[in-house]
């Protein structure tokens, strides 16, 4: 993930961030198989994931329900 620009928080090495200069940001978590981007900027995710499907066979399950046992709810 560094070499996307990505640095390791200090609380978990297994959460990455992005800050842009305009103030957006990106919040990437990897877990053995599952990742989890998290952002309001939608072209950057998108990009992001091209960029990351190119080097990892991914795949996108849409709006996340549930990650590592726990429920996502939208409100």
């Amino acid at each position: 993930m560094a070499q996307h620009d990505f640095r390791k928080t200090s609380a978990d090495h297994y959460v990455f961030v992005k800050n842009y200069k305009n103030g957006d940001s990106i919040i990437l978590l990897l877990y053995v198989d599952d990742m989890l981007i998290v952002g309001k900027n939608k072209m950057k995710i998108n990009a992001l994931k091209k960029v990351l499907s190119k080097s990892f066979d991914m795949k996108d399950m849409g709006p996340v329900k549930k990650i590592l046992e726990m429920k996502i709810t939208r409100d």
